[in-house]
């Protein structure tokens, strides 16, 4: 059973900068005010209660854990060290810059507990970082990277295409170099256009042209299929729908929609499904055969794939069926007597 997370939210807390990006009570929905011990212990609880679980993990998200006071810093992770010792708290996490890592405070964070830190990296293009007002380098990410790694603590990678000055290519170059840095996940936000925000001021005035859902789809497609090919899981893409994201005049453009994820994996699948079913003969029969967990994005949105290859390719999708022999990245396609295999991992390739 996979073990349920206790999220804090401490928004912009402790961060030195103001991303030409960034609002963070927009974007997770809290206003960031640190709970206290009492509040700490009490949410857990309700936790453990509620999903009748022993042990939960912690998450800190948000601002910048590690530029907090020290005093701030060990009044969240104190409260949680007789529940660590217990077994109670499995794991906690916390989210920081790349600059905001040193060996003192990497060896804090182990005495406390924590197992986990996220690295907001955001592009390993320098002049990338530099036009978000990033205030670090990729020099910073490569460095924390490695003293996380050789201290034994899990690394998560945050990154954002399509920032000021960047490019598919640009992009596509961050995610090989965070994947050399041998994260244990990663998560791919690619850059909304947030109202309040310096980001909303360049794009009123035409300076920044954000991707469209379009773009941003296929280049998200090809960063997830890097992803895979390098077997580290991809754990959010695209922001989760939040209240105030939903509300209108919070997003003002780019890519956003609250089931990105699903779009992309749909293009992925429908790859596959288009080069499988290339040399078959207009008005073929096909059933579809996929892991259950898959069956929703081999259909596509609004049954998206389903319809385009009847409307492309003249093939009629009778069923598309779930086995659970079958991995996420296998599908076999079925007409007549004839079966084909593929595999998304192995099949496919982007630039």
């Amino acid at each position: 059973m996979k073990q349920p997370i206790v999220p804090f939210f401490i928004s912009h807390r402790g961060c030195p900068h103001k991303c030409v990006f960034c609002d963070q009570v927009k974007i997770a929905g809290a206003v960031g005010e640190f709970p206290t011990g009492t509040e700490i212990l009490a949410k857990i609880a309700s936790y453990r209660d509620s999903g009748r679980c022993r042990s939960v993990g912690v998450a800190f998200y948000g601002g910048t854990f590690t530029a907090l006071s020290p005093a701030v810093q060990e009044g969240l992770l104190k409260p949680l060290q007789p529940l660590v010792a217990s077994g109670e708290v499995g794991s906690i996490r916390v989210s920081t810059r790349p600059d905001a890592i040193d060996l003192q405070t990497v060896q804090f964070l182990r005495e406390m507990g924590v197992k986990t830190v996220e690295l907001g990296v955001q592009s390993m293009a320098d002049d990338v970082l530099d036009l978000a007002g990033r205030g670090h380098t990729s020099a910073d990410v490569a460095r924390a990277s490695r003293m996380l790694r050789e201290a034994g603590l899990a690394l998560g990678a945050q990154l954002m295409p399509g920032l000021p000055g960047d490019t598919s290519e640009k992009a596509m170059d961050s995610l090989a170099r965070v994947i050399a840095l041998q994260p244990d996940f990663l998560r791919i936000y690619p850059t909304l256009v947030i109202a309040g925000t310096k980001l909303a001021d360049f794009y009123e005035i035409g300076s920044y042209r954000p991707l469209s859902i379009g773009t941003a789809v296929l280049l998200c497609k090809a960063m997830l299929h890097r992803a895979w090919k390098a077997a580290i899981p991809v754990i959010r893409m695209g922001l989760q729908p939040t209240a105030e994201l939903e509300t209108a005049g919070t997003v003002l453009a780019g890519p956003y929609h609250p089931a990105f994820r699903h779009l992309v994996e749909a293009e992925l699948c429908f790859d596959l499904l288009r080069r499988m079913t290339s040399g078959m003969r207009r008005g073929s029969s096909v059933e579809i055969i996929c892991a259950p967990s898959r069956i929703s994005a081999v259909i596509g949105h609004k049954r998206g794939n389903v319809a385009r290859l009847g409307q492309i390719y003249g093939l009629t999708v009778k069923n598309v069926r779930g086995d659970p022999a079958l991995s996420p990245f296998e599908f076999s396609v079925e007409r007549g007597g004839d079966r084909l295999h593929g595999d998304m991992i192995r099949d496919l390739e982007y630039g």
